[in-house]
């Protein structure tokens, strides 16, 4: 009874549960040496080669050795061991960690958002409730600031899909520069490779790696941690060599000292060499990207139990190396290795850097994926690669323009200096950005003093500051290339997201008056045919004017009708309870319902083909739901459209006024019909796409024998049953985007070129959105905005 009361288990007393939240932190944190340090970890391969060779040749000597490592140990304390793991890994957004993730958390908690279908509704989501409660009363002067101007929060915007924009070039980049520093091996051997044929292996390595994009991770994802294990405790074990070997004073180094000696002997030489320095940072920005596939405890565990101690005694190691050998600065990793260990090694440092390549390219895909759910990127298609590894996705048109961009990189620039200076850039900006968001959140979300924010800031920008300033300096070396890509996604995300504001902007000025469809009764003055007719619209209030447009030409529409919205909210993910928000838009008469499916931005919309049932399920439980309300009808007088209630179709299953029988059949159009015609047309359409059907549910709903059912219910569940037996059509608009003519000229070059040239080459939404190709209705429609 005493444990009962005190709320642990008898089974399981407090140590018990500590053990097995420990033992489940273990087993992740095993898990994301994998996922989230290949990046990371692979560094001592070329960051005292891009240290030293430049400006920095001149000092090349045993004390600007120990001052290079100065840096680098102090660089590794600063921002990934204080920065990242003690104030960044708190700040994630319902487990999950990145750039999109700190911006959604300032969404939720003001006024931010740029998304034009958000609801009142949608901040009911669980997921939506994180931090602590905002309060307009007691909100700080920056915050309403930062709501009342549109201009602040389209520069928020714009400084978010700058850093995306960067991680896209990381995905470029660190392909690149690992597997060529991997190869680099092969010409500190007694057979040196020329230059060409050292590039011809890494490009069938880069080739090979994309080609292989399509099959997943999963399959071999378990092999990912140990061999990123083995490579750390390879790279501590020569470490620990060369240091007892070659130079013990290098402990020394540690102090701060010598980075004040360092600066004094090289001035705006060792200045400009921070560039090569910083570059023992890359990929630390993925301890928070990846939080949301494991813990800040694992994270946390792994970094600072595992990886610092092995890459810090690693720097000391190469750093000792050098001091007594400083003619193998060009080729520095592989030239400390000792020749009984060399080709285990350099095996596993090119399986590292596959890792490593291997996990930013999926965040890359992650990163698309996100921002497509905030409307900002192209519809592209994702596949979801495995049933059990959550975030495994593979994105096609991304992957093949990813392997173009990184061969056109390794081939036109040969030097790994000099991708490590473009490199080094794009982390730094990635760092620089974050930075700014967080203090964002200390004020907005955490709900901090300005000075604090502040003095967080500052701190931090100065630090990472001069490493950008130097990393600046090299843009004629190399560093213009990711700000050349940076600039042609962000230009590509902020025209899609620019054009998509401004069609749904035109939707919602001219969608049709309430009063107009009461008007014309609850035939609307057409002919209502047997069927469900599942209109699709951004709009998550109000009708369509393609509904309009579409019974004024044809005087004809199905006897049940459904607006569809499908949109993204501001959290990562929606739990299937709260997907479906059911409404109805006129009264019971005209069977007119609203149906609002939310997903979050990291949401995966699967091919299960099973939405028809879900959402004949979710109505079916409204109607219930409204029946059994008391104040229905009171409510119901005073507005047709906005009551909408949280559905579970889950729960639609077991509804005691409705039985389902199923069976599975492959069939990629209507479920049932009784027309001949449309029978045939399906038989056709099997026959010319067999590979093309999508495994669905023949379900049959029938209603349940009640004696307390109102007959206006009864009639309502069986008109419902008896459209969805006689079939179910998707009416999508066509639509034509345009500038006015009186818009100016950058408008129509952005609407007319930039927003056009999008549509036409990415996904259409009846592609992206899983609809039978026969059952589709599509209605052409201008948009001048």
């Amino acid at each position: 009874m005493a444990a009962a009361e005190s709320g642990v288990s008898p089974s399981r007393n407090p140590s018990q549960l500590s053990w097995v939240s420990l033992s489940k932190n273990l087993i992740l944190a095993y898990q994301s040496f994998g996922v989230v340090y290949g990046d990371l970890c692979t560094s001592p391969l070329y960051v005292y080669p891009s240290t030293f060779i430049g400006k920095l040749h001149k000092h090349q000597n045993e004390e600007a050795v120990f001052g290079a490592f100065s840096l680098i140990f102090w660089t590794l304390t600063l921002i990934p061991l204080l920065k990242y793991l003690l104030v960044l890994l708190s700040a994630h957004d319902n487990g999950e960690g990145g750039t999109f993730a700190l911006y959604s958390l300032l969404c939720r908690h003001a006024k931010l958002s740029l998304l034009p279908n958000q609801q009142a509704a949608d901040e009911e989501l669980s997921g939506y409730k994180c931090g602590p409660s905002t309060d307009t009363a007691t909100s700080s002067p920056f915050k309403r600031i930062l709501e009342k101007h549109k201009t602040l929060r389209t520069a928020l915007l714009v400084v978010v899909l700058f850093g995306a924009a960067m991680v896209i070039g990381d995905g470029v980049l660190t392909p690149a520069i690992s597997v060529l520093s991997s190869m680099s091996g092969l010409q500190a051997t007694e057979k040196k490779l020329t230059d060409g044929e050292l590039l011809f292996l890494a490009c069938v390595i880069l080739v090979g790696m994309f080609a292989l994009q399509h099959c997943g991770t999963h399959r071999v994802a378990f092999m990912f941690a140990p061999i990123v294990i083995i490579w750390l405790f390879s790279i501590l074990f020569i470490g620990l060599f060369n240091i007892i070997h070659w130079n013990p004073k290098i402990v020394n180094a540690v102090s701060p000292l010598y980075i004040i000696k360092f600066f004094r002997v090289t001035g705006q030489d060792g200045w400009i060499s921070l560039g090569g320095v910083l570059l023992s940072v890359t990929g630390t920005e993925a301890m928070f990207a990846d939080l949301g596939h494991f813990t800040s405890v694992s994270i946390r565990l792994a970094f600072a139990v595992v990886v610092y101690p092995c890459l810090v005694v690693q720097y000391m190691g190469q750093a000792a190396f050098l001091s007594k050998n400083l003619g193998s600065i060009p080729n520095s990793f592989y030239s400390s290795v000792p020749d009984p260990v060399f080709w285990p090694v350099f095996v596993i440092a090119t399986l590292a850097a596959i890792v490593g390549s291997q996990a930013v390219i999926t965040a890359t895909f992650s990163i698309i994926k996100q921002c497509h759910a905030l409307g900002c990127f192209p519809r592209v298609k994702v596949v979801h690669t495995s049933k059990h590894l959550y975030g495994q996705m593979y994105i096609p048109e991304i992957n093949w323009i990813l392997m173009i961009l990184t061969l056109a990189i390794a081939i036109g620039f040969r030097d790994t200096t000099m991708i490590g200076n473009a490199y080094g850039l794009a982390c730094m900006i990635v760092m620089f950005i974050t930075t700014f968001l967080m203090a964002l959140v200390i004020v907005v979300v955490w709900q901090k003093s300005c000075f604090v924010a502040a003095l967080f800031l500052g701190t931090l920008w100065i630090i990472e500051g001069v490493y950008l300033s130097a990393a600046l300096m090299k843009v004629p070396q190399g560093g213009w290339v990711p700000l050349v890509l940076a600039f042609v996604f962000m230009t590509a995300m902020y025209v899609w997201h620019y054009g998509t504001r401004r069609k749904y902007s035109f939707d919602l000025h001219n969608k049709v008056s309430l009063k107009w469809l009461l008007g014309l009764g609850p035939s609307l003055g057409i002919v209502r045919v047997p069927g469900i007719g599942l209109v699709y619209s951004e709009l998550a209030t109000g009708v369509p004017a393609i509904f309009s447009h579409f019974v004024t030409n044809i005087p004809a529409f199905h006897k049940v009708v459904v607006f569809v919205c499908v949109k993204s909210v501001p959290v990562p993910h929606v739990i299937p309870e709260e997907r479906f928000l059911i409404g109805r838009v006129c009264p019971k008469p005209y069977r007119m319902y609203r149906c609002i499916v939310r997903y979050g931005y990291k949401d995966i919309q699967r091919e299960d083909g099973d939405f028809e049932n879900q959402l004949i399920q979710s109505i079916a439980e409204f109607i219930q739901m409204e029946a059994s309300d008391l104040q229905s009808s009171a409510s119901e007088c005073q507005s047709y459209d906005g009551r909408m209630a949280v559905l579970s179709s889950q729960k639609s299953l077991t509804n005691s006024i409705m039985t389902v029988s199923e069976d599975d059949f492959a069939d990629p159009t209507i479920q049932s019909s009784k027309s001949m015609t449309l029978q045939s047309l399906r038989s056709v359409y099997e026959d010319e796409y067999p590979q093309g059907q999508v495994r669905r549910r023949r379900v049959r709903f029938r209603l349940t024998p009640s004696r307390g059912m109102e007959p206006s219910v009864r009639e309502e569940l069986m008109d419902l049953i008896g459209a969805k037996e006689a079939g179910v059509a998707y009416v999508m608009g066509h639509s034509y985007v345009k500038s006015r003519k009186s818009s100016s000229w950058l408008k129509k070059l952005t609407i007319d070129l930039g927003y056009s040239f999008l549509r036409k080459n990415c996904r259409g939404p009846a592609v992206a959105l899983n609809i039978p190709h026969i059952s589709l209705i599509e209605v052409g429609m201008i948009y001048s905005v």
